[in-house]
């Protein structure tokens, strides 16, 4: 592959195992860690994502996220749902800021 390829080197499996972990972490806690599961599944789809030659690393935190979290839980129970349509959008916007490029 040359320098300038984007690719995806991940395997099923550990995207299976990853994505189980995340849930179970999700589950057993009643959502409260959903940040830091949130955290643990997309460092691992960075660490296998290369885009034009260079590896990504996620920064975010389960800290950083939690808040972010609150606010859309609280804000779906007030409008009955209805702000949970605006939680994808708010969560993608994050990832993206806490996602650069890896130090070479």
């Amino acid at each position: 592959m040359s320098t300038t390829d984007s690719y995806f080197d991940g395997r099923l499996l550990g995207l299976i195992g990853i994505n189980i972990a995340g849930f179970l972490l999700t589950l057993f806690t009643l959502g409260i860690c959903f940040p830091w599961a949130l955290c643990i599944v997309e460092i691992w789809y960075t660490k296998h994502t290369v885009i034009e030659g260079k590896r990504l690393r996620f920064i975010g935190t389960g800290m950083g996220l939690f808040g972010t979290w609150i606010k859309i839980f609280l804000l779906s129970i007030i409008t009955f749902g209805i702000y949970a349509l605006w939680a994808g959008i708010a969560i993608k916007k994050w990832k993206v800021k806490n996602t650069k490029f890896a130090a070479e």
